[in-house]
């Protein structure tokens, strides 16, 4: 289950981003995410992928 609360979302996705996934791509497309809805979801606390990093920043 994917969290619905942003802040707890911003964990998990960064989590799973560290631990397991090489690419937001990857991440969405393996636990069937829109990329579109994350990057607003993530965008309205201020946080935004970076892709060198790996993760919302």
């Amino acid at each position: 289950m994917i969290p619905k609360d942003p802040v707890i979302l911003l964990s998990y996705v960064n989590t799973q981003l560290r631990d397991y996934y090489d690419s937001l791509e990857a991440l969405c497309s393996c636990r069937g995410l829109k990329k579109d809805w994350l990057l607003e979801t993530l965008g309205k606390i201020d946080y935004y992928y970076d892709e060198k990093q790996n993760q919302f920043i």
